[in-house]
């Protein structure tokens, strides 16, 4: 069994949800010694979350980014988390919603994404900065 492991820095991005599979597939060189195996992208922050979906149409990434503002509102009187601004317990929640991992089967040495999947970089603050992955792919 091969396992590849590898930490990247992802630039900053503006509130919404980004196309990452490429930056991913770059910083995996590797992952093309692998038959059949496993890849797992994790996020290391509770802010920005992680997700598969359409990845042809950019408008399908705007409407994620519409309801996940219509279905977890700023400025909600209840919140008490408030101290970093209106947008970071809303994000907090996004990203539990979403969840802070992608776990993607490698065929013959590709991602085993189906032809209109990607993966996106969820962003759920106004600003981020920065986010840092960890990128691991094992098998035969």
């Amino acid at each position: 069994m091969k396992i590849y492991q590898h930490s990247i820095t992802l630039q900053a991005r503006k509130r919404g949800f980004h196309l990452i599979t490429g930056e991913i597939l770059k910083a995996l060189p590797e992952i093309r010694q692998i038959g059949a195996g496993l890849c797992q992208v994790f996020i290391q922050h509770t802010s920005a979350s992680l997700t598969i979906n359409e990845n042809a149409d950019p408008t399908v990434r705007k409407d994620f980014e519409t309801w996940f503002n219509k279905a977890v509102r700023e400025n909600d009187p209840d919140y008490q988390h408030d101290q970093e601004g209106p947008d970071d317990m809303p994000a907090h929640l996004k990203a539990a919603l979403l969840g802070s991992s992608v776990l993607i089967p490698i065929r013959a040495g590709q991602l085993a994404l189906g032809t209109w999947q990607g993966i996106y970089l969820c962003e759920h603050r106004n600003y981020g900065g920065e986010r840092d992955l960890v990128l691991t792919c094992w098998g035969e």
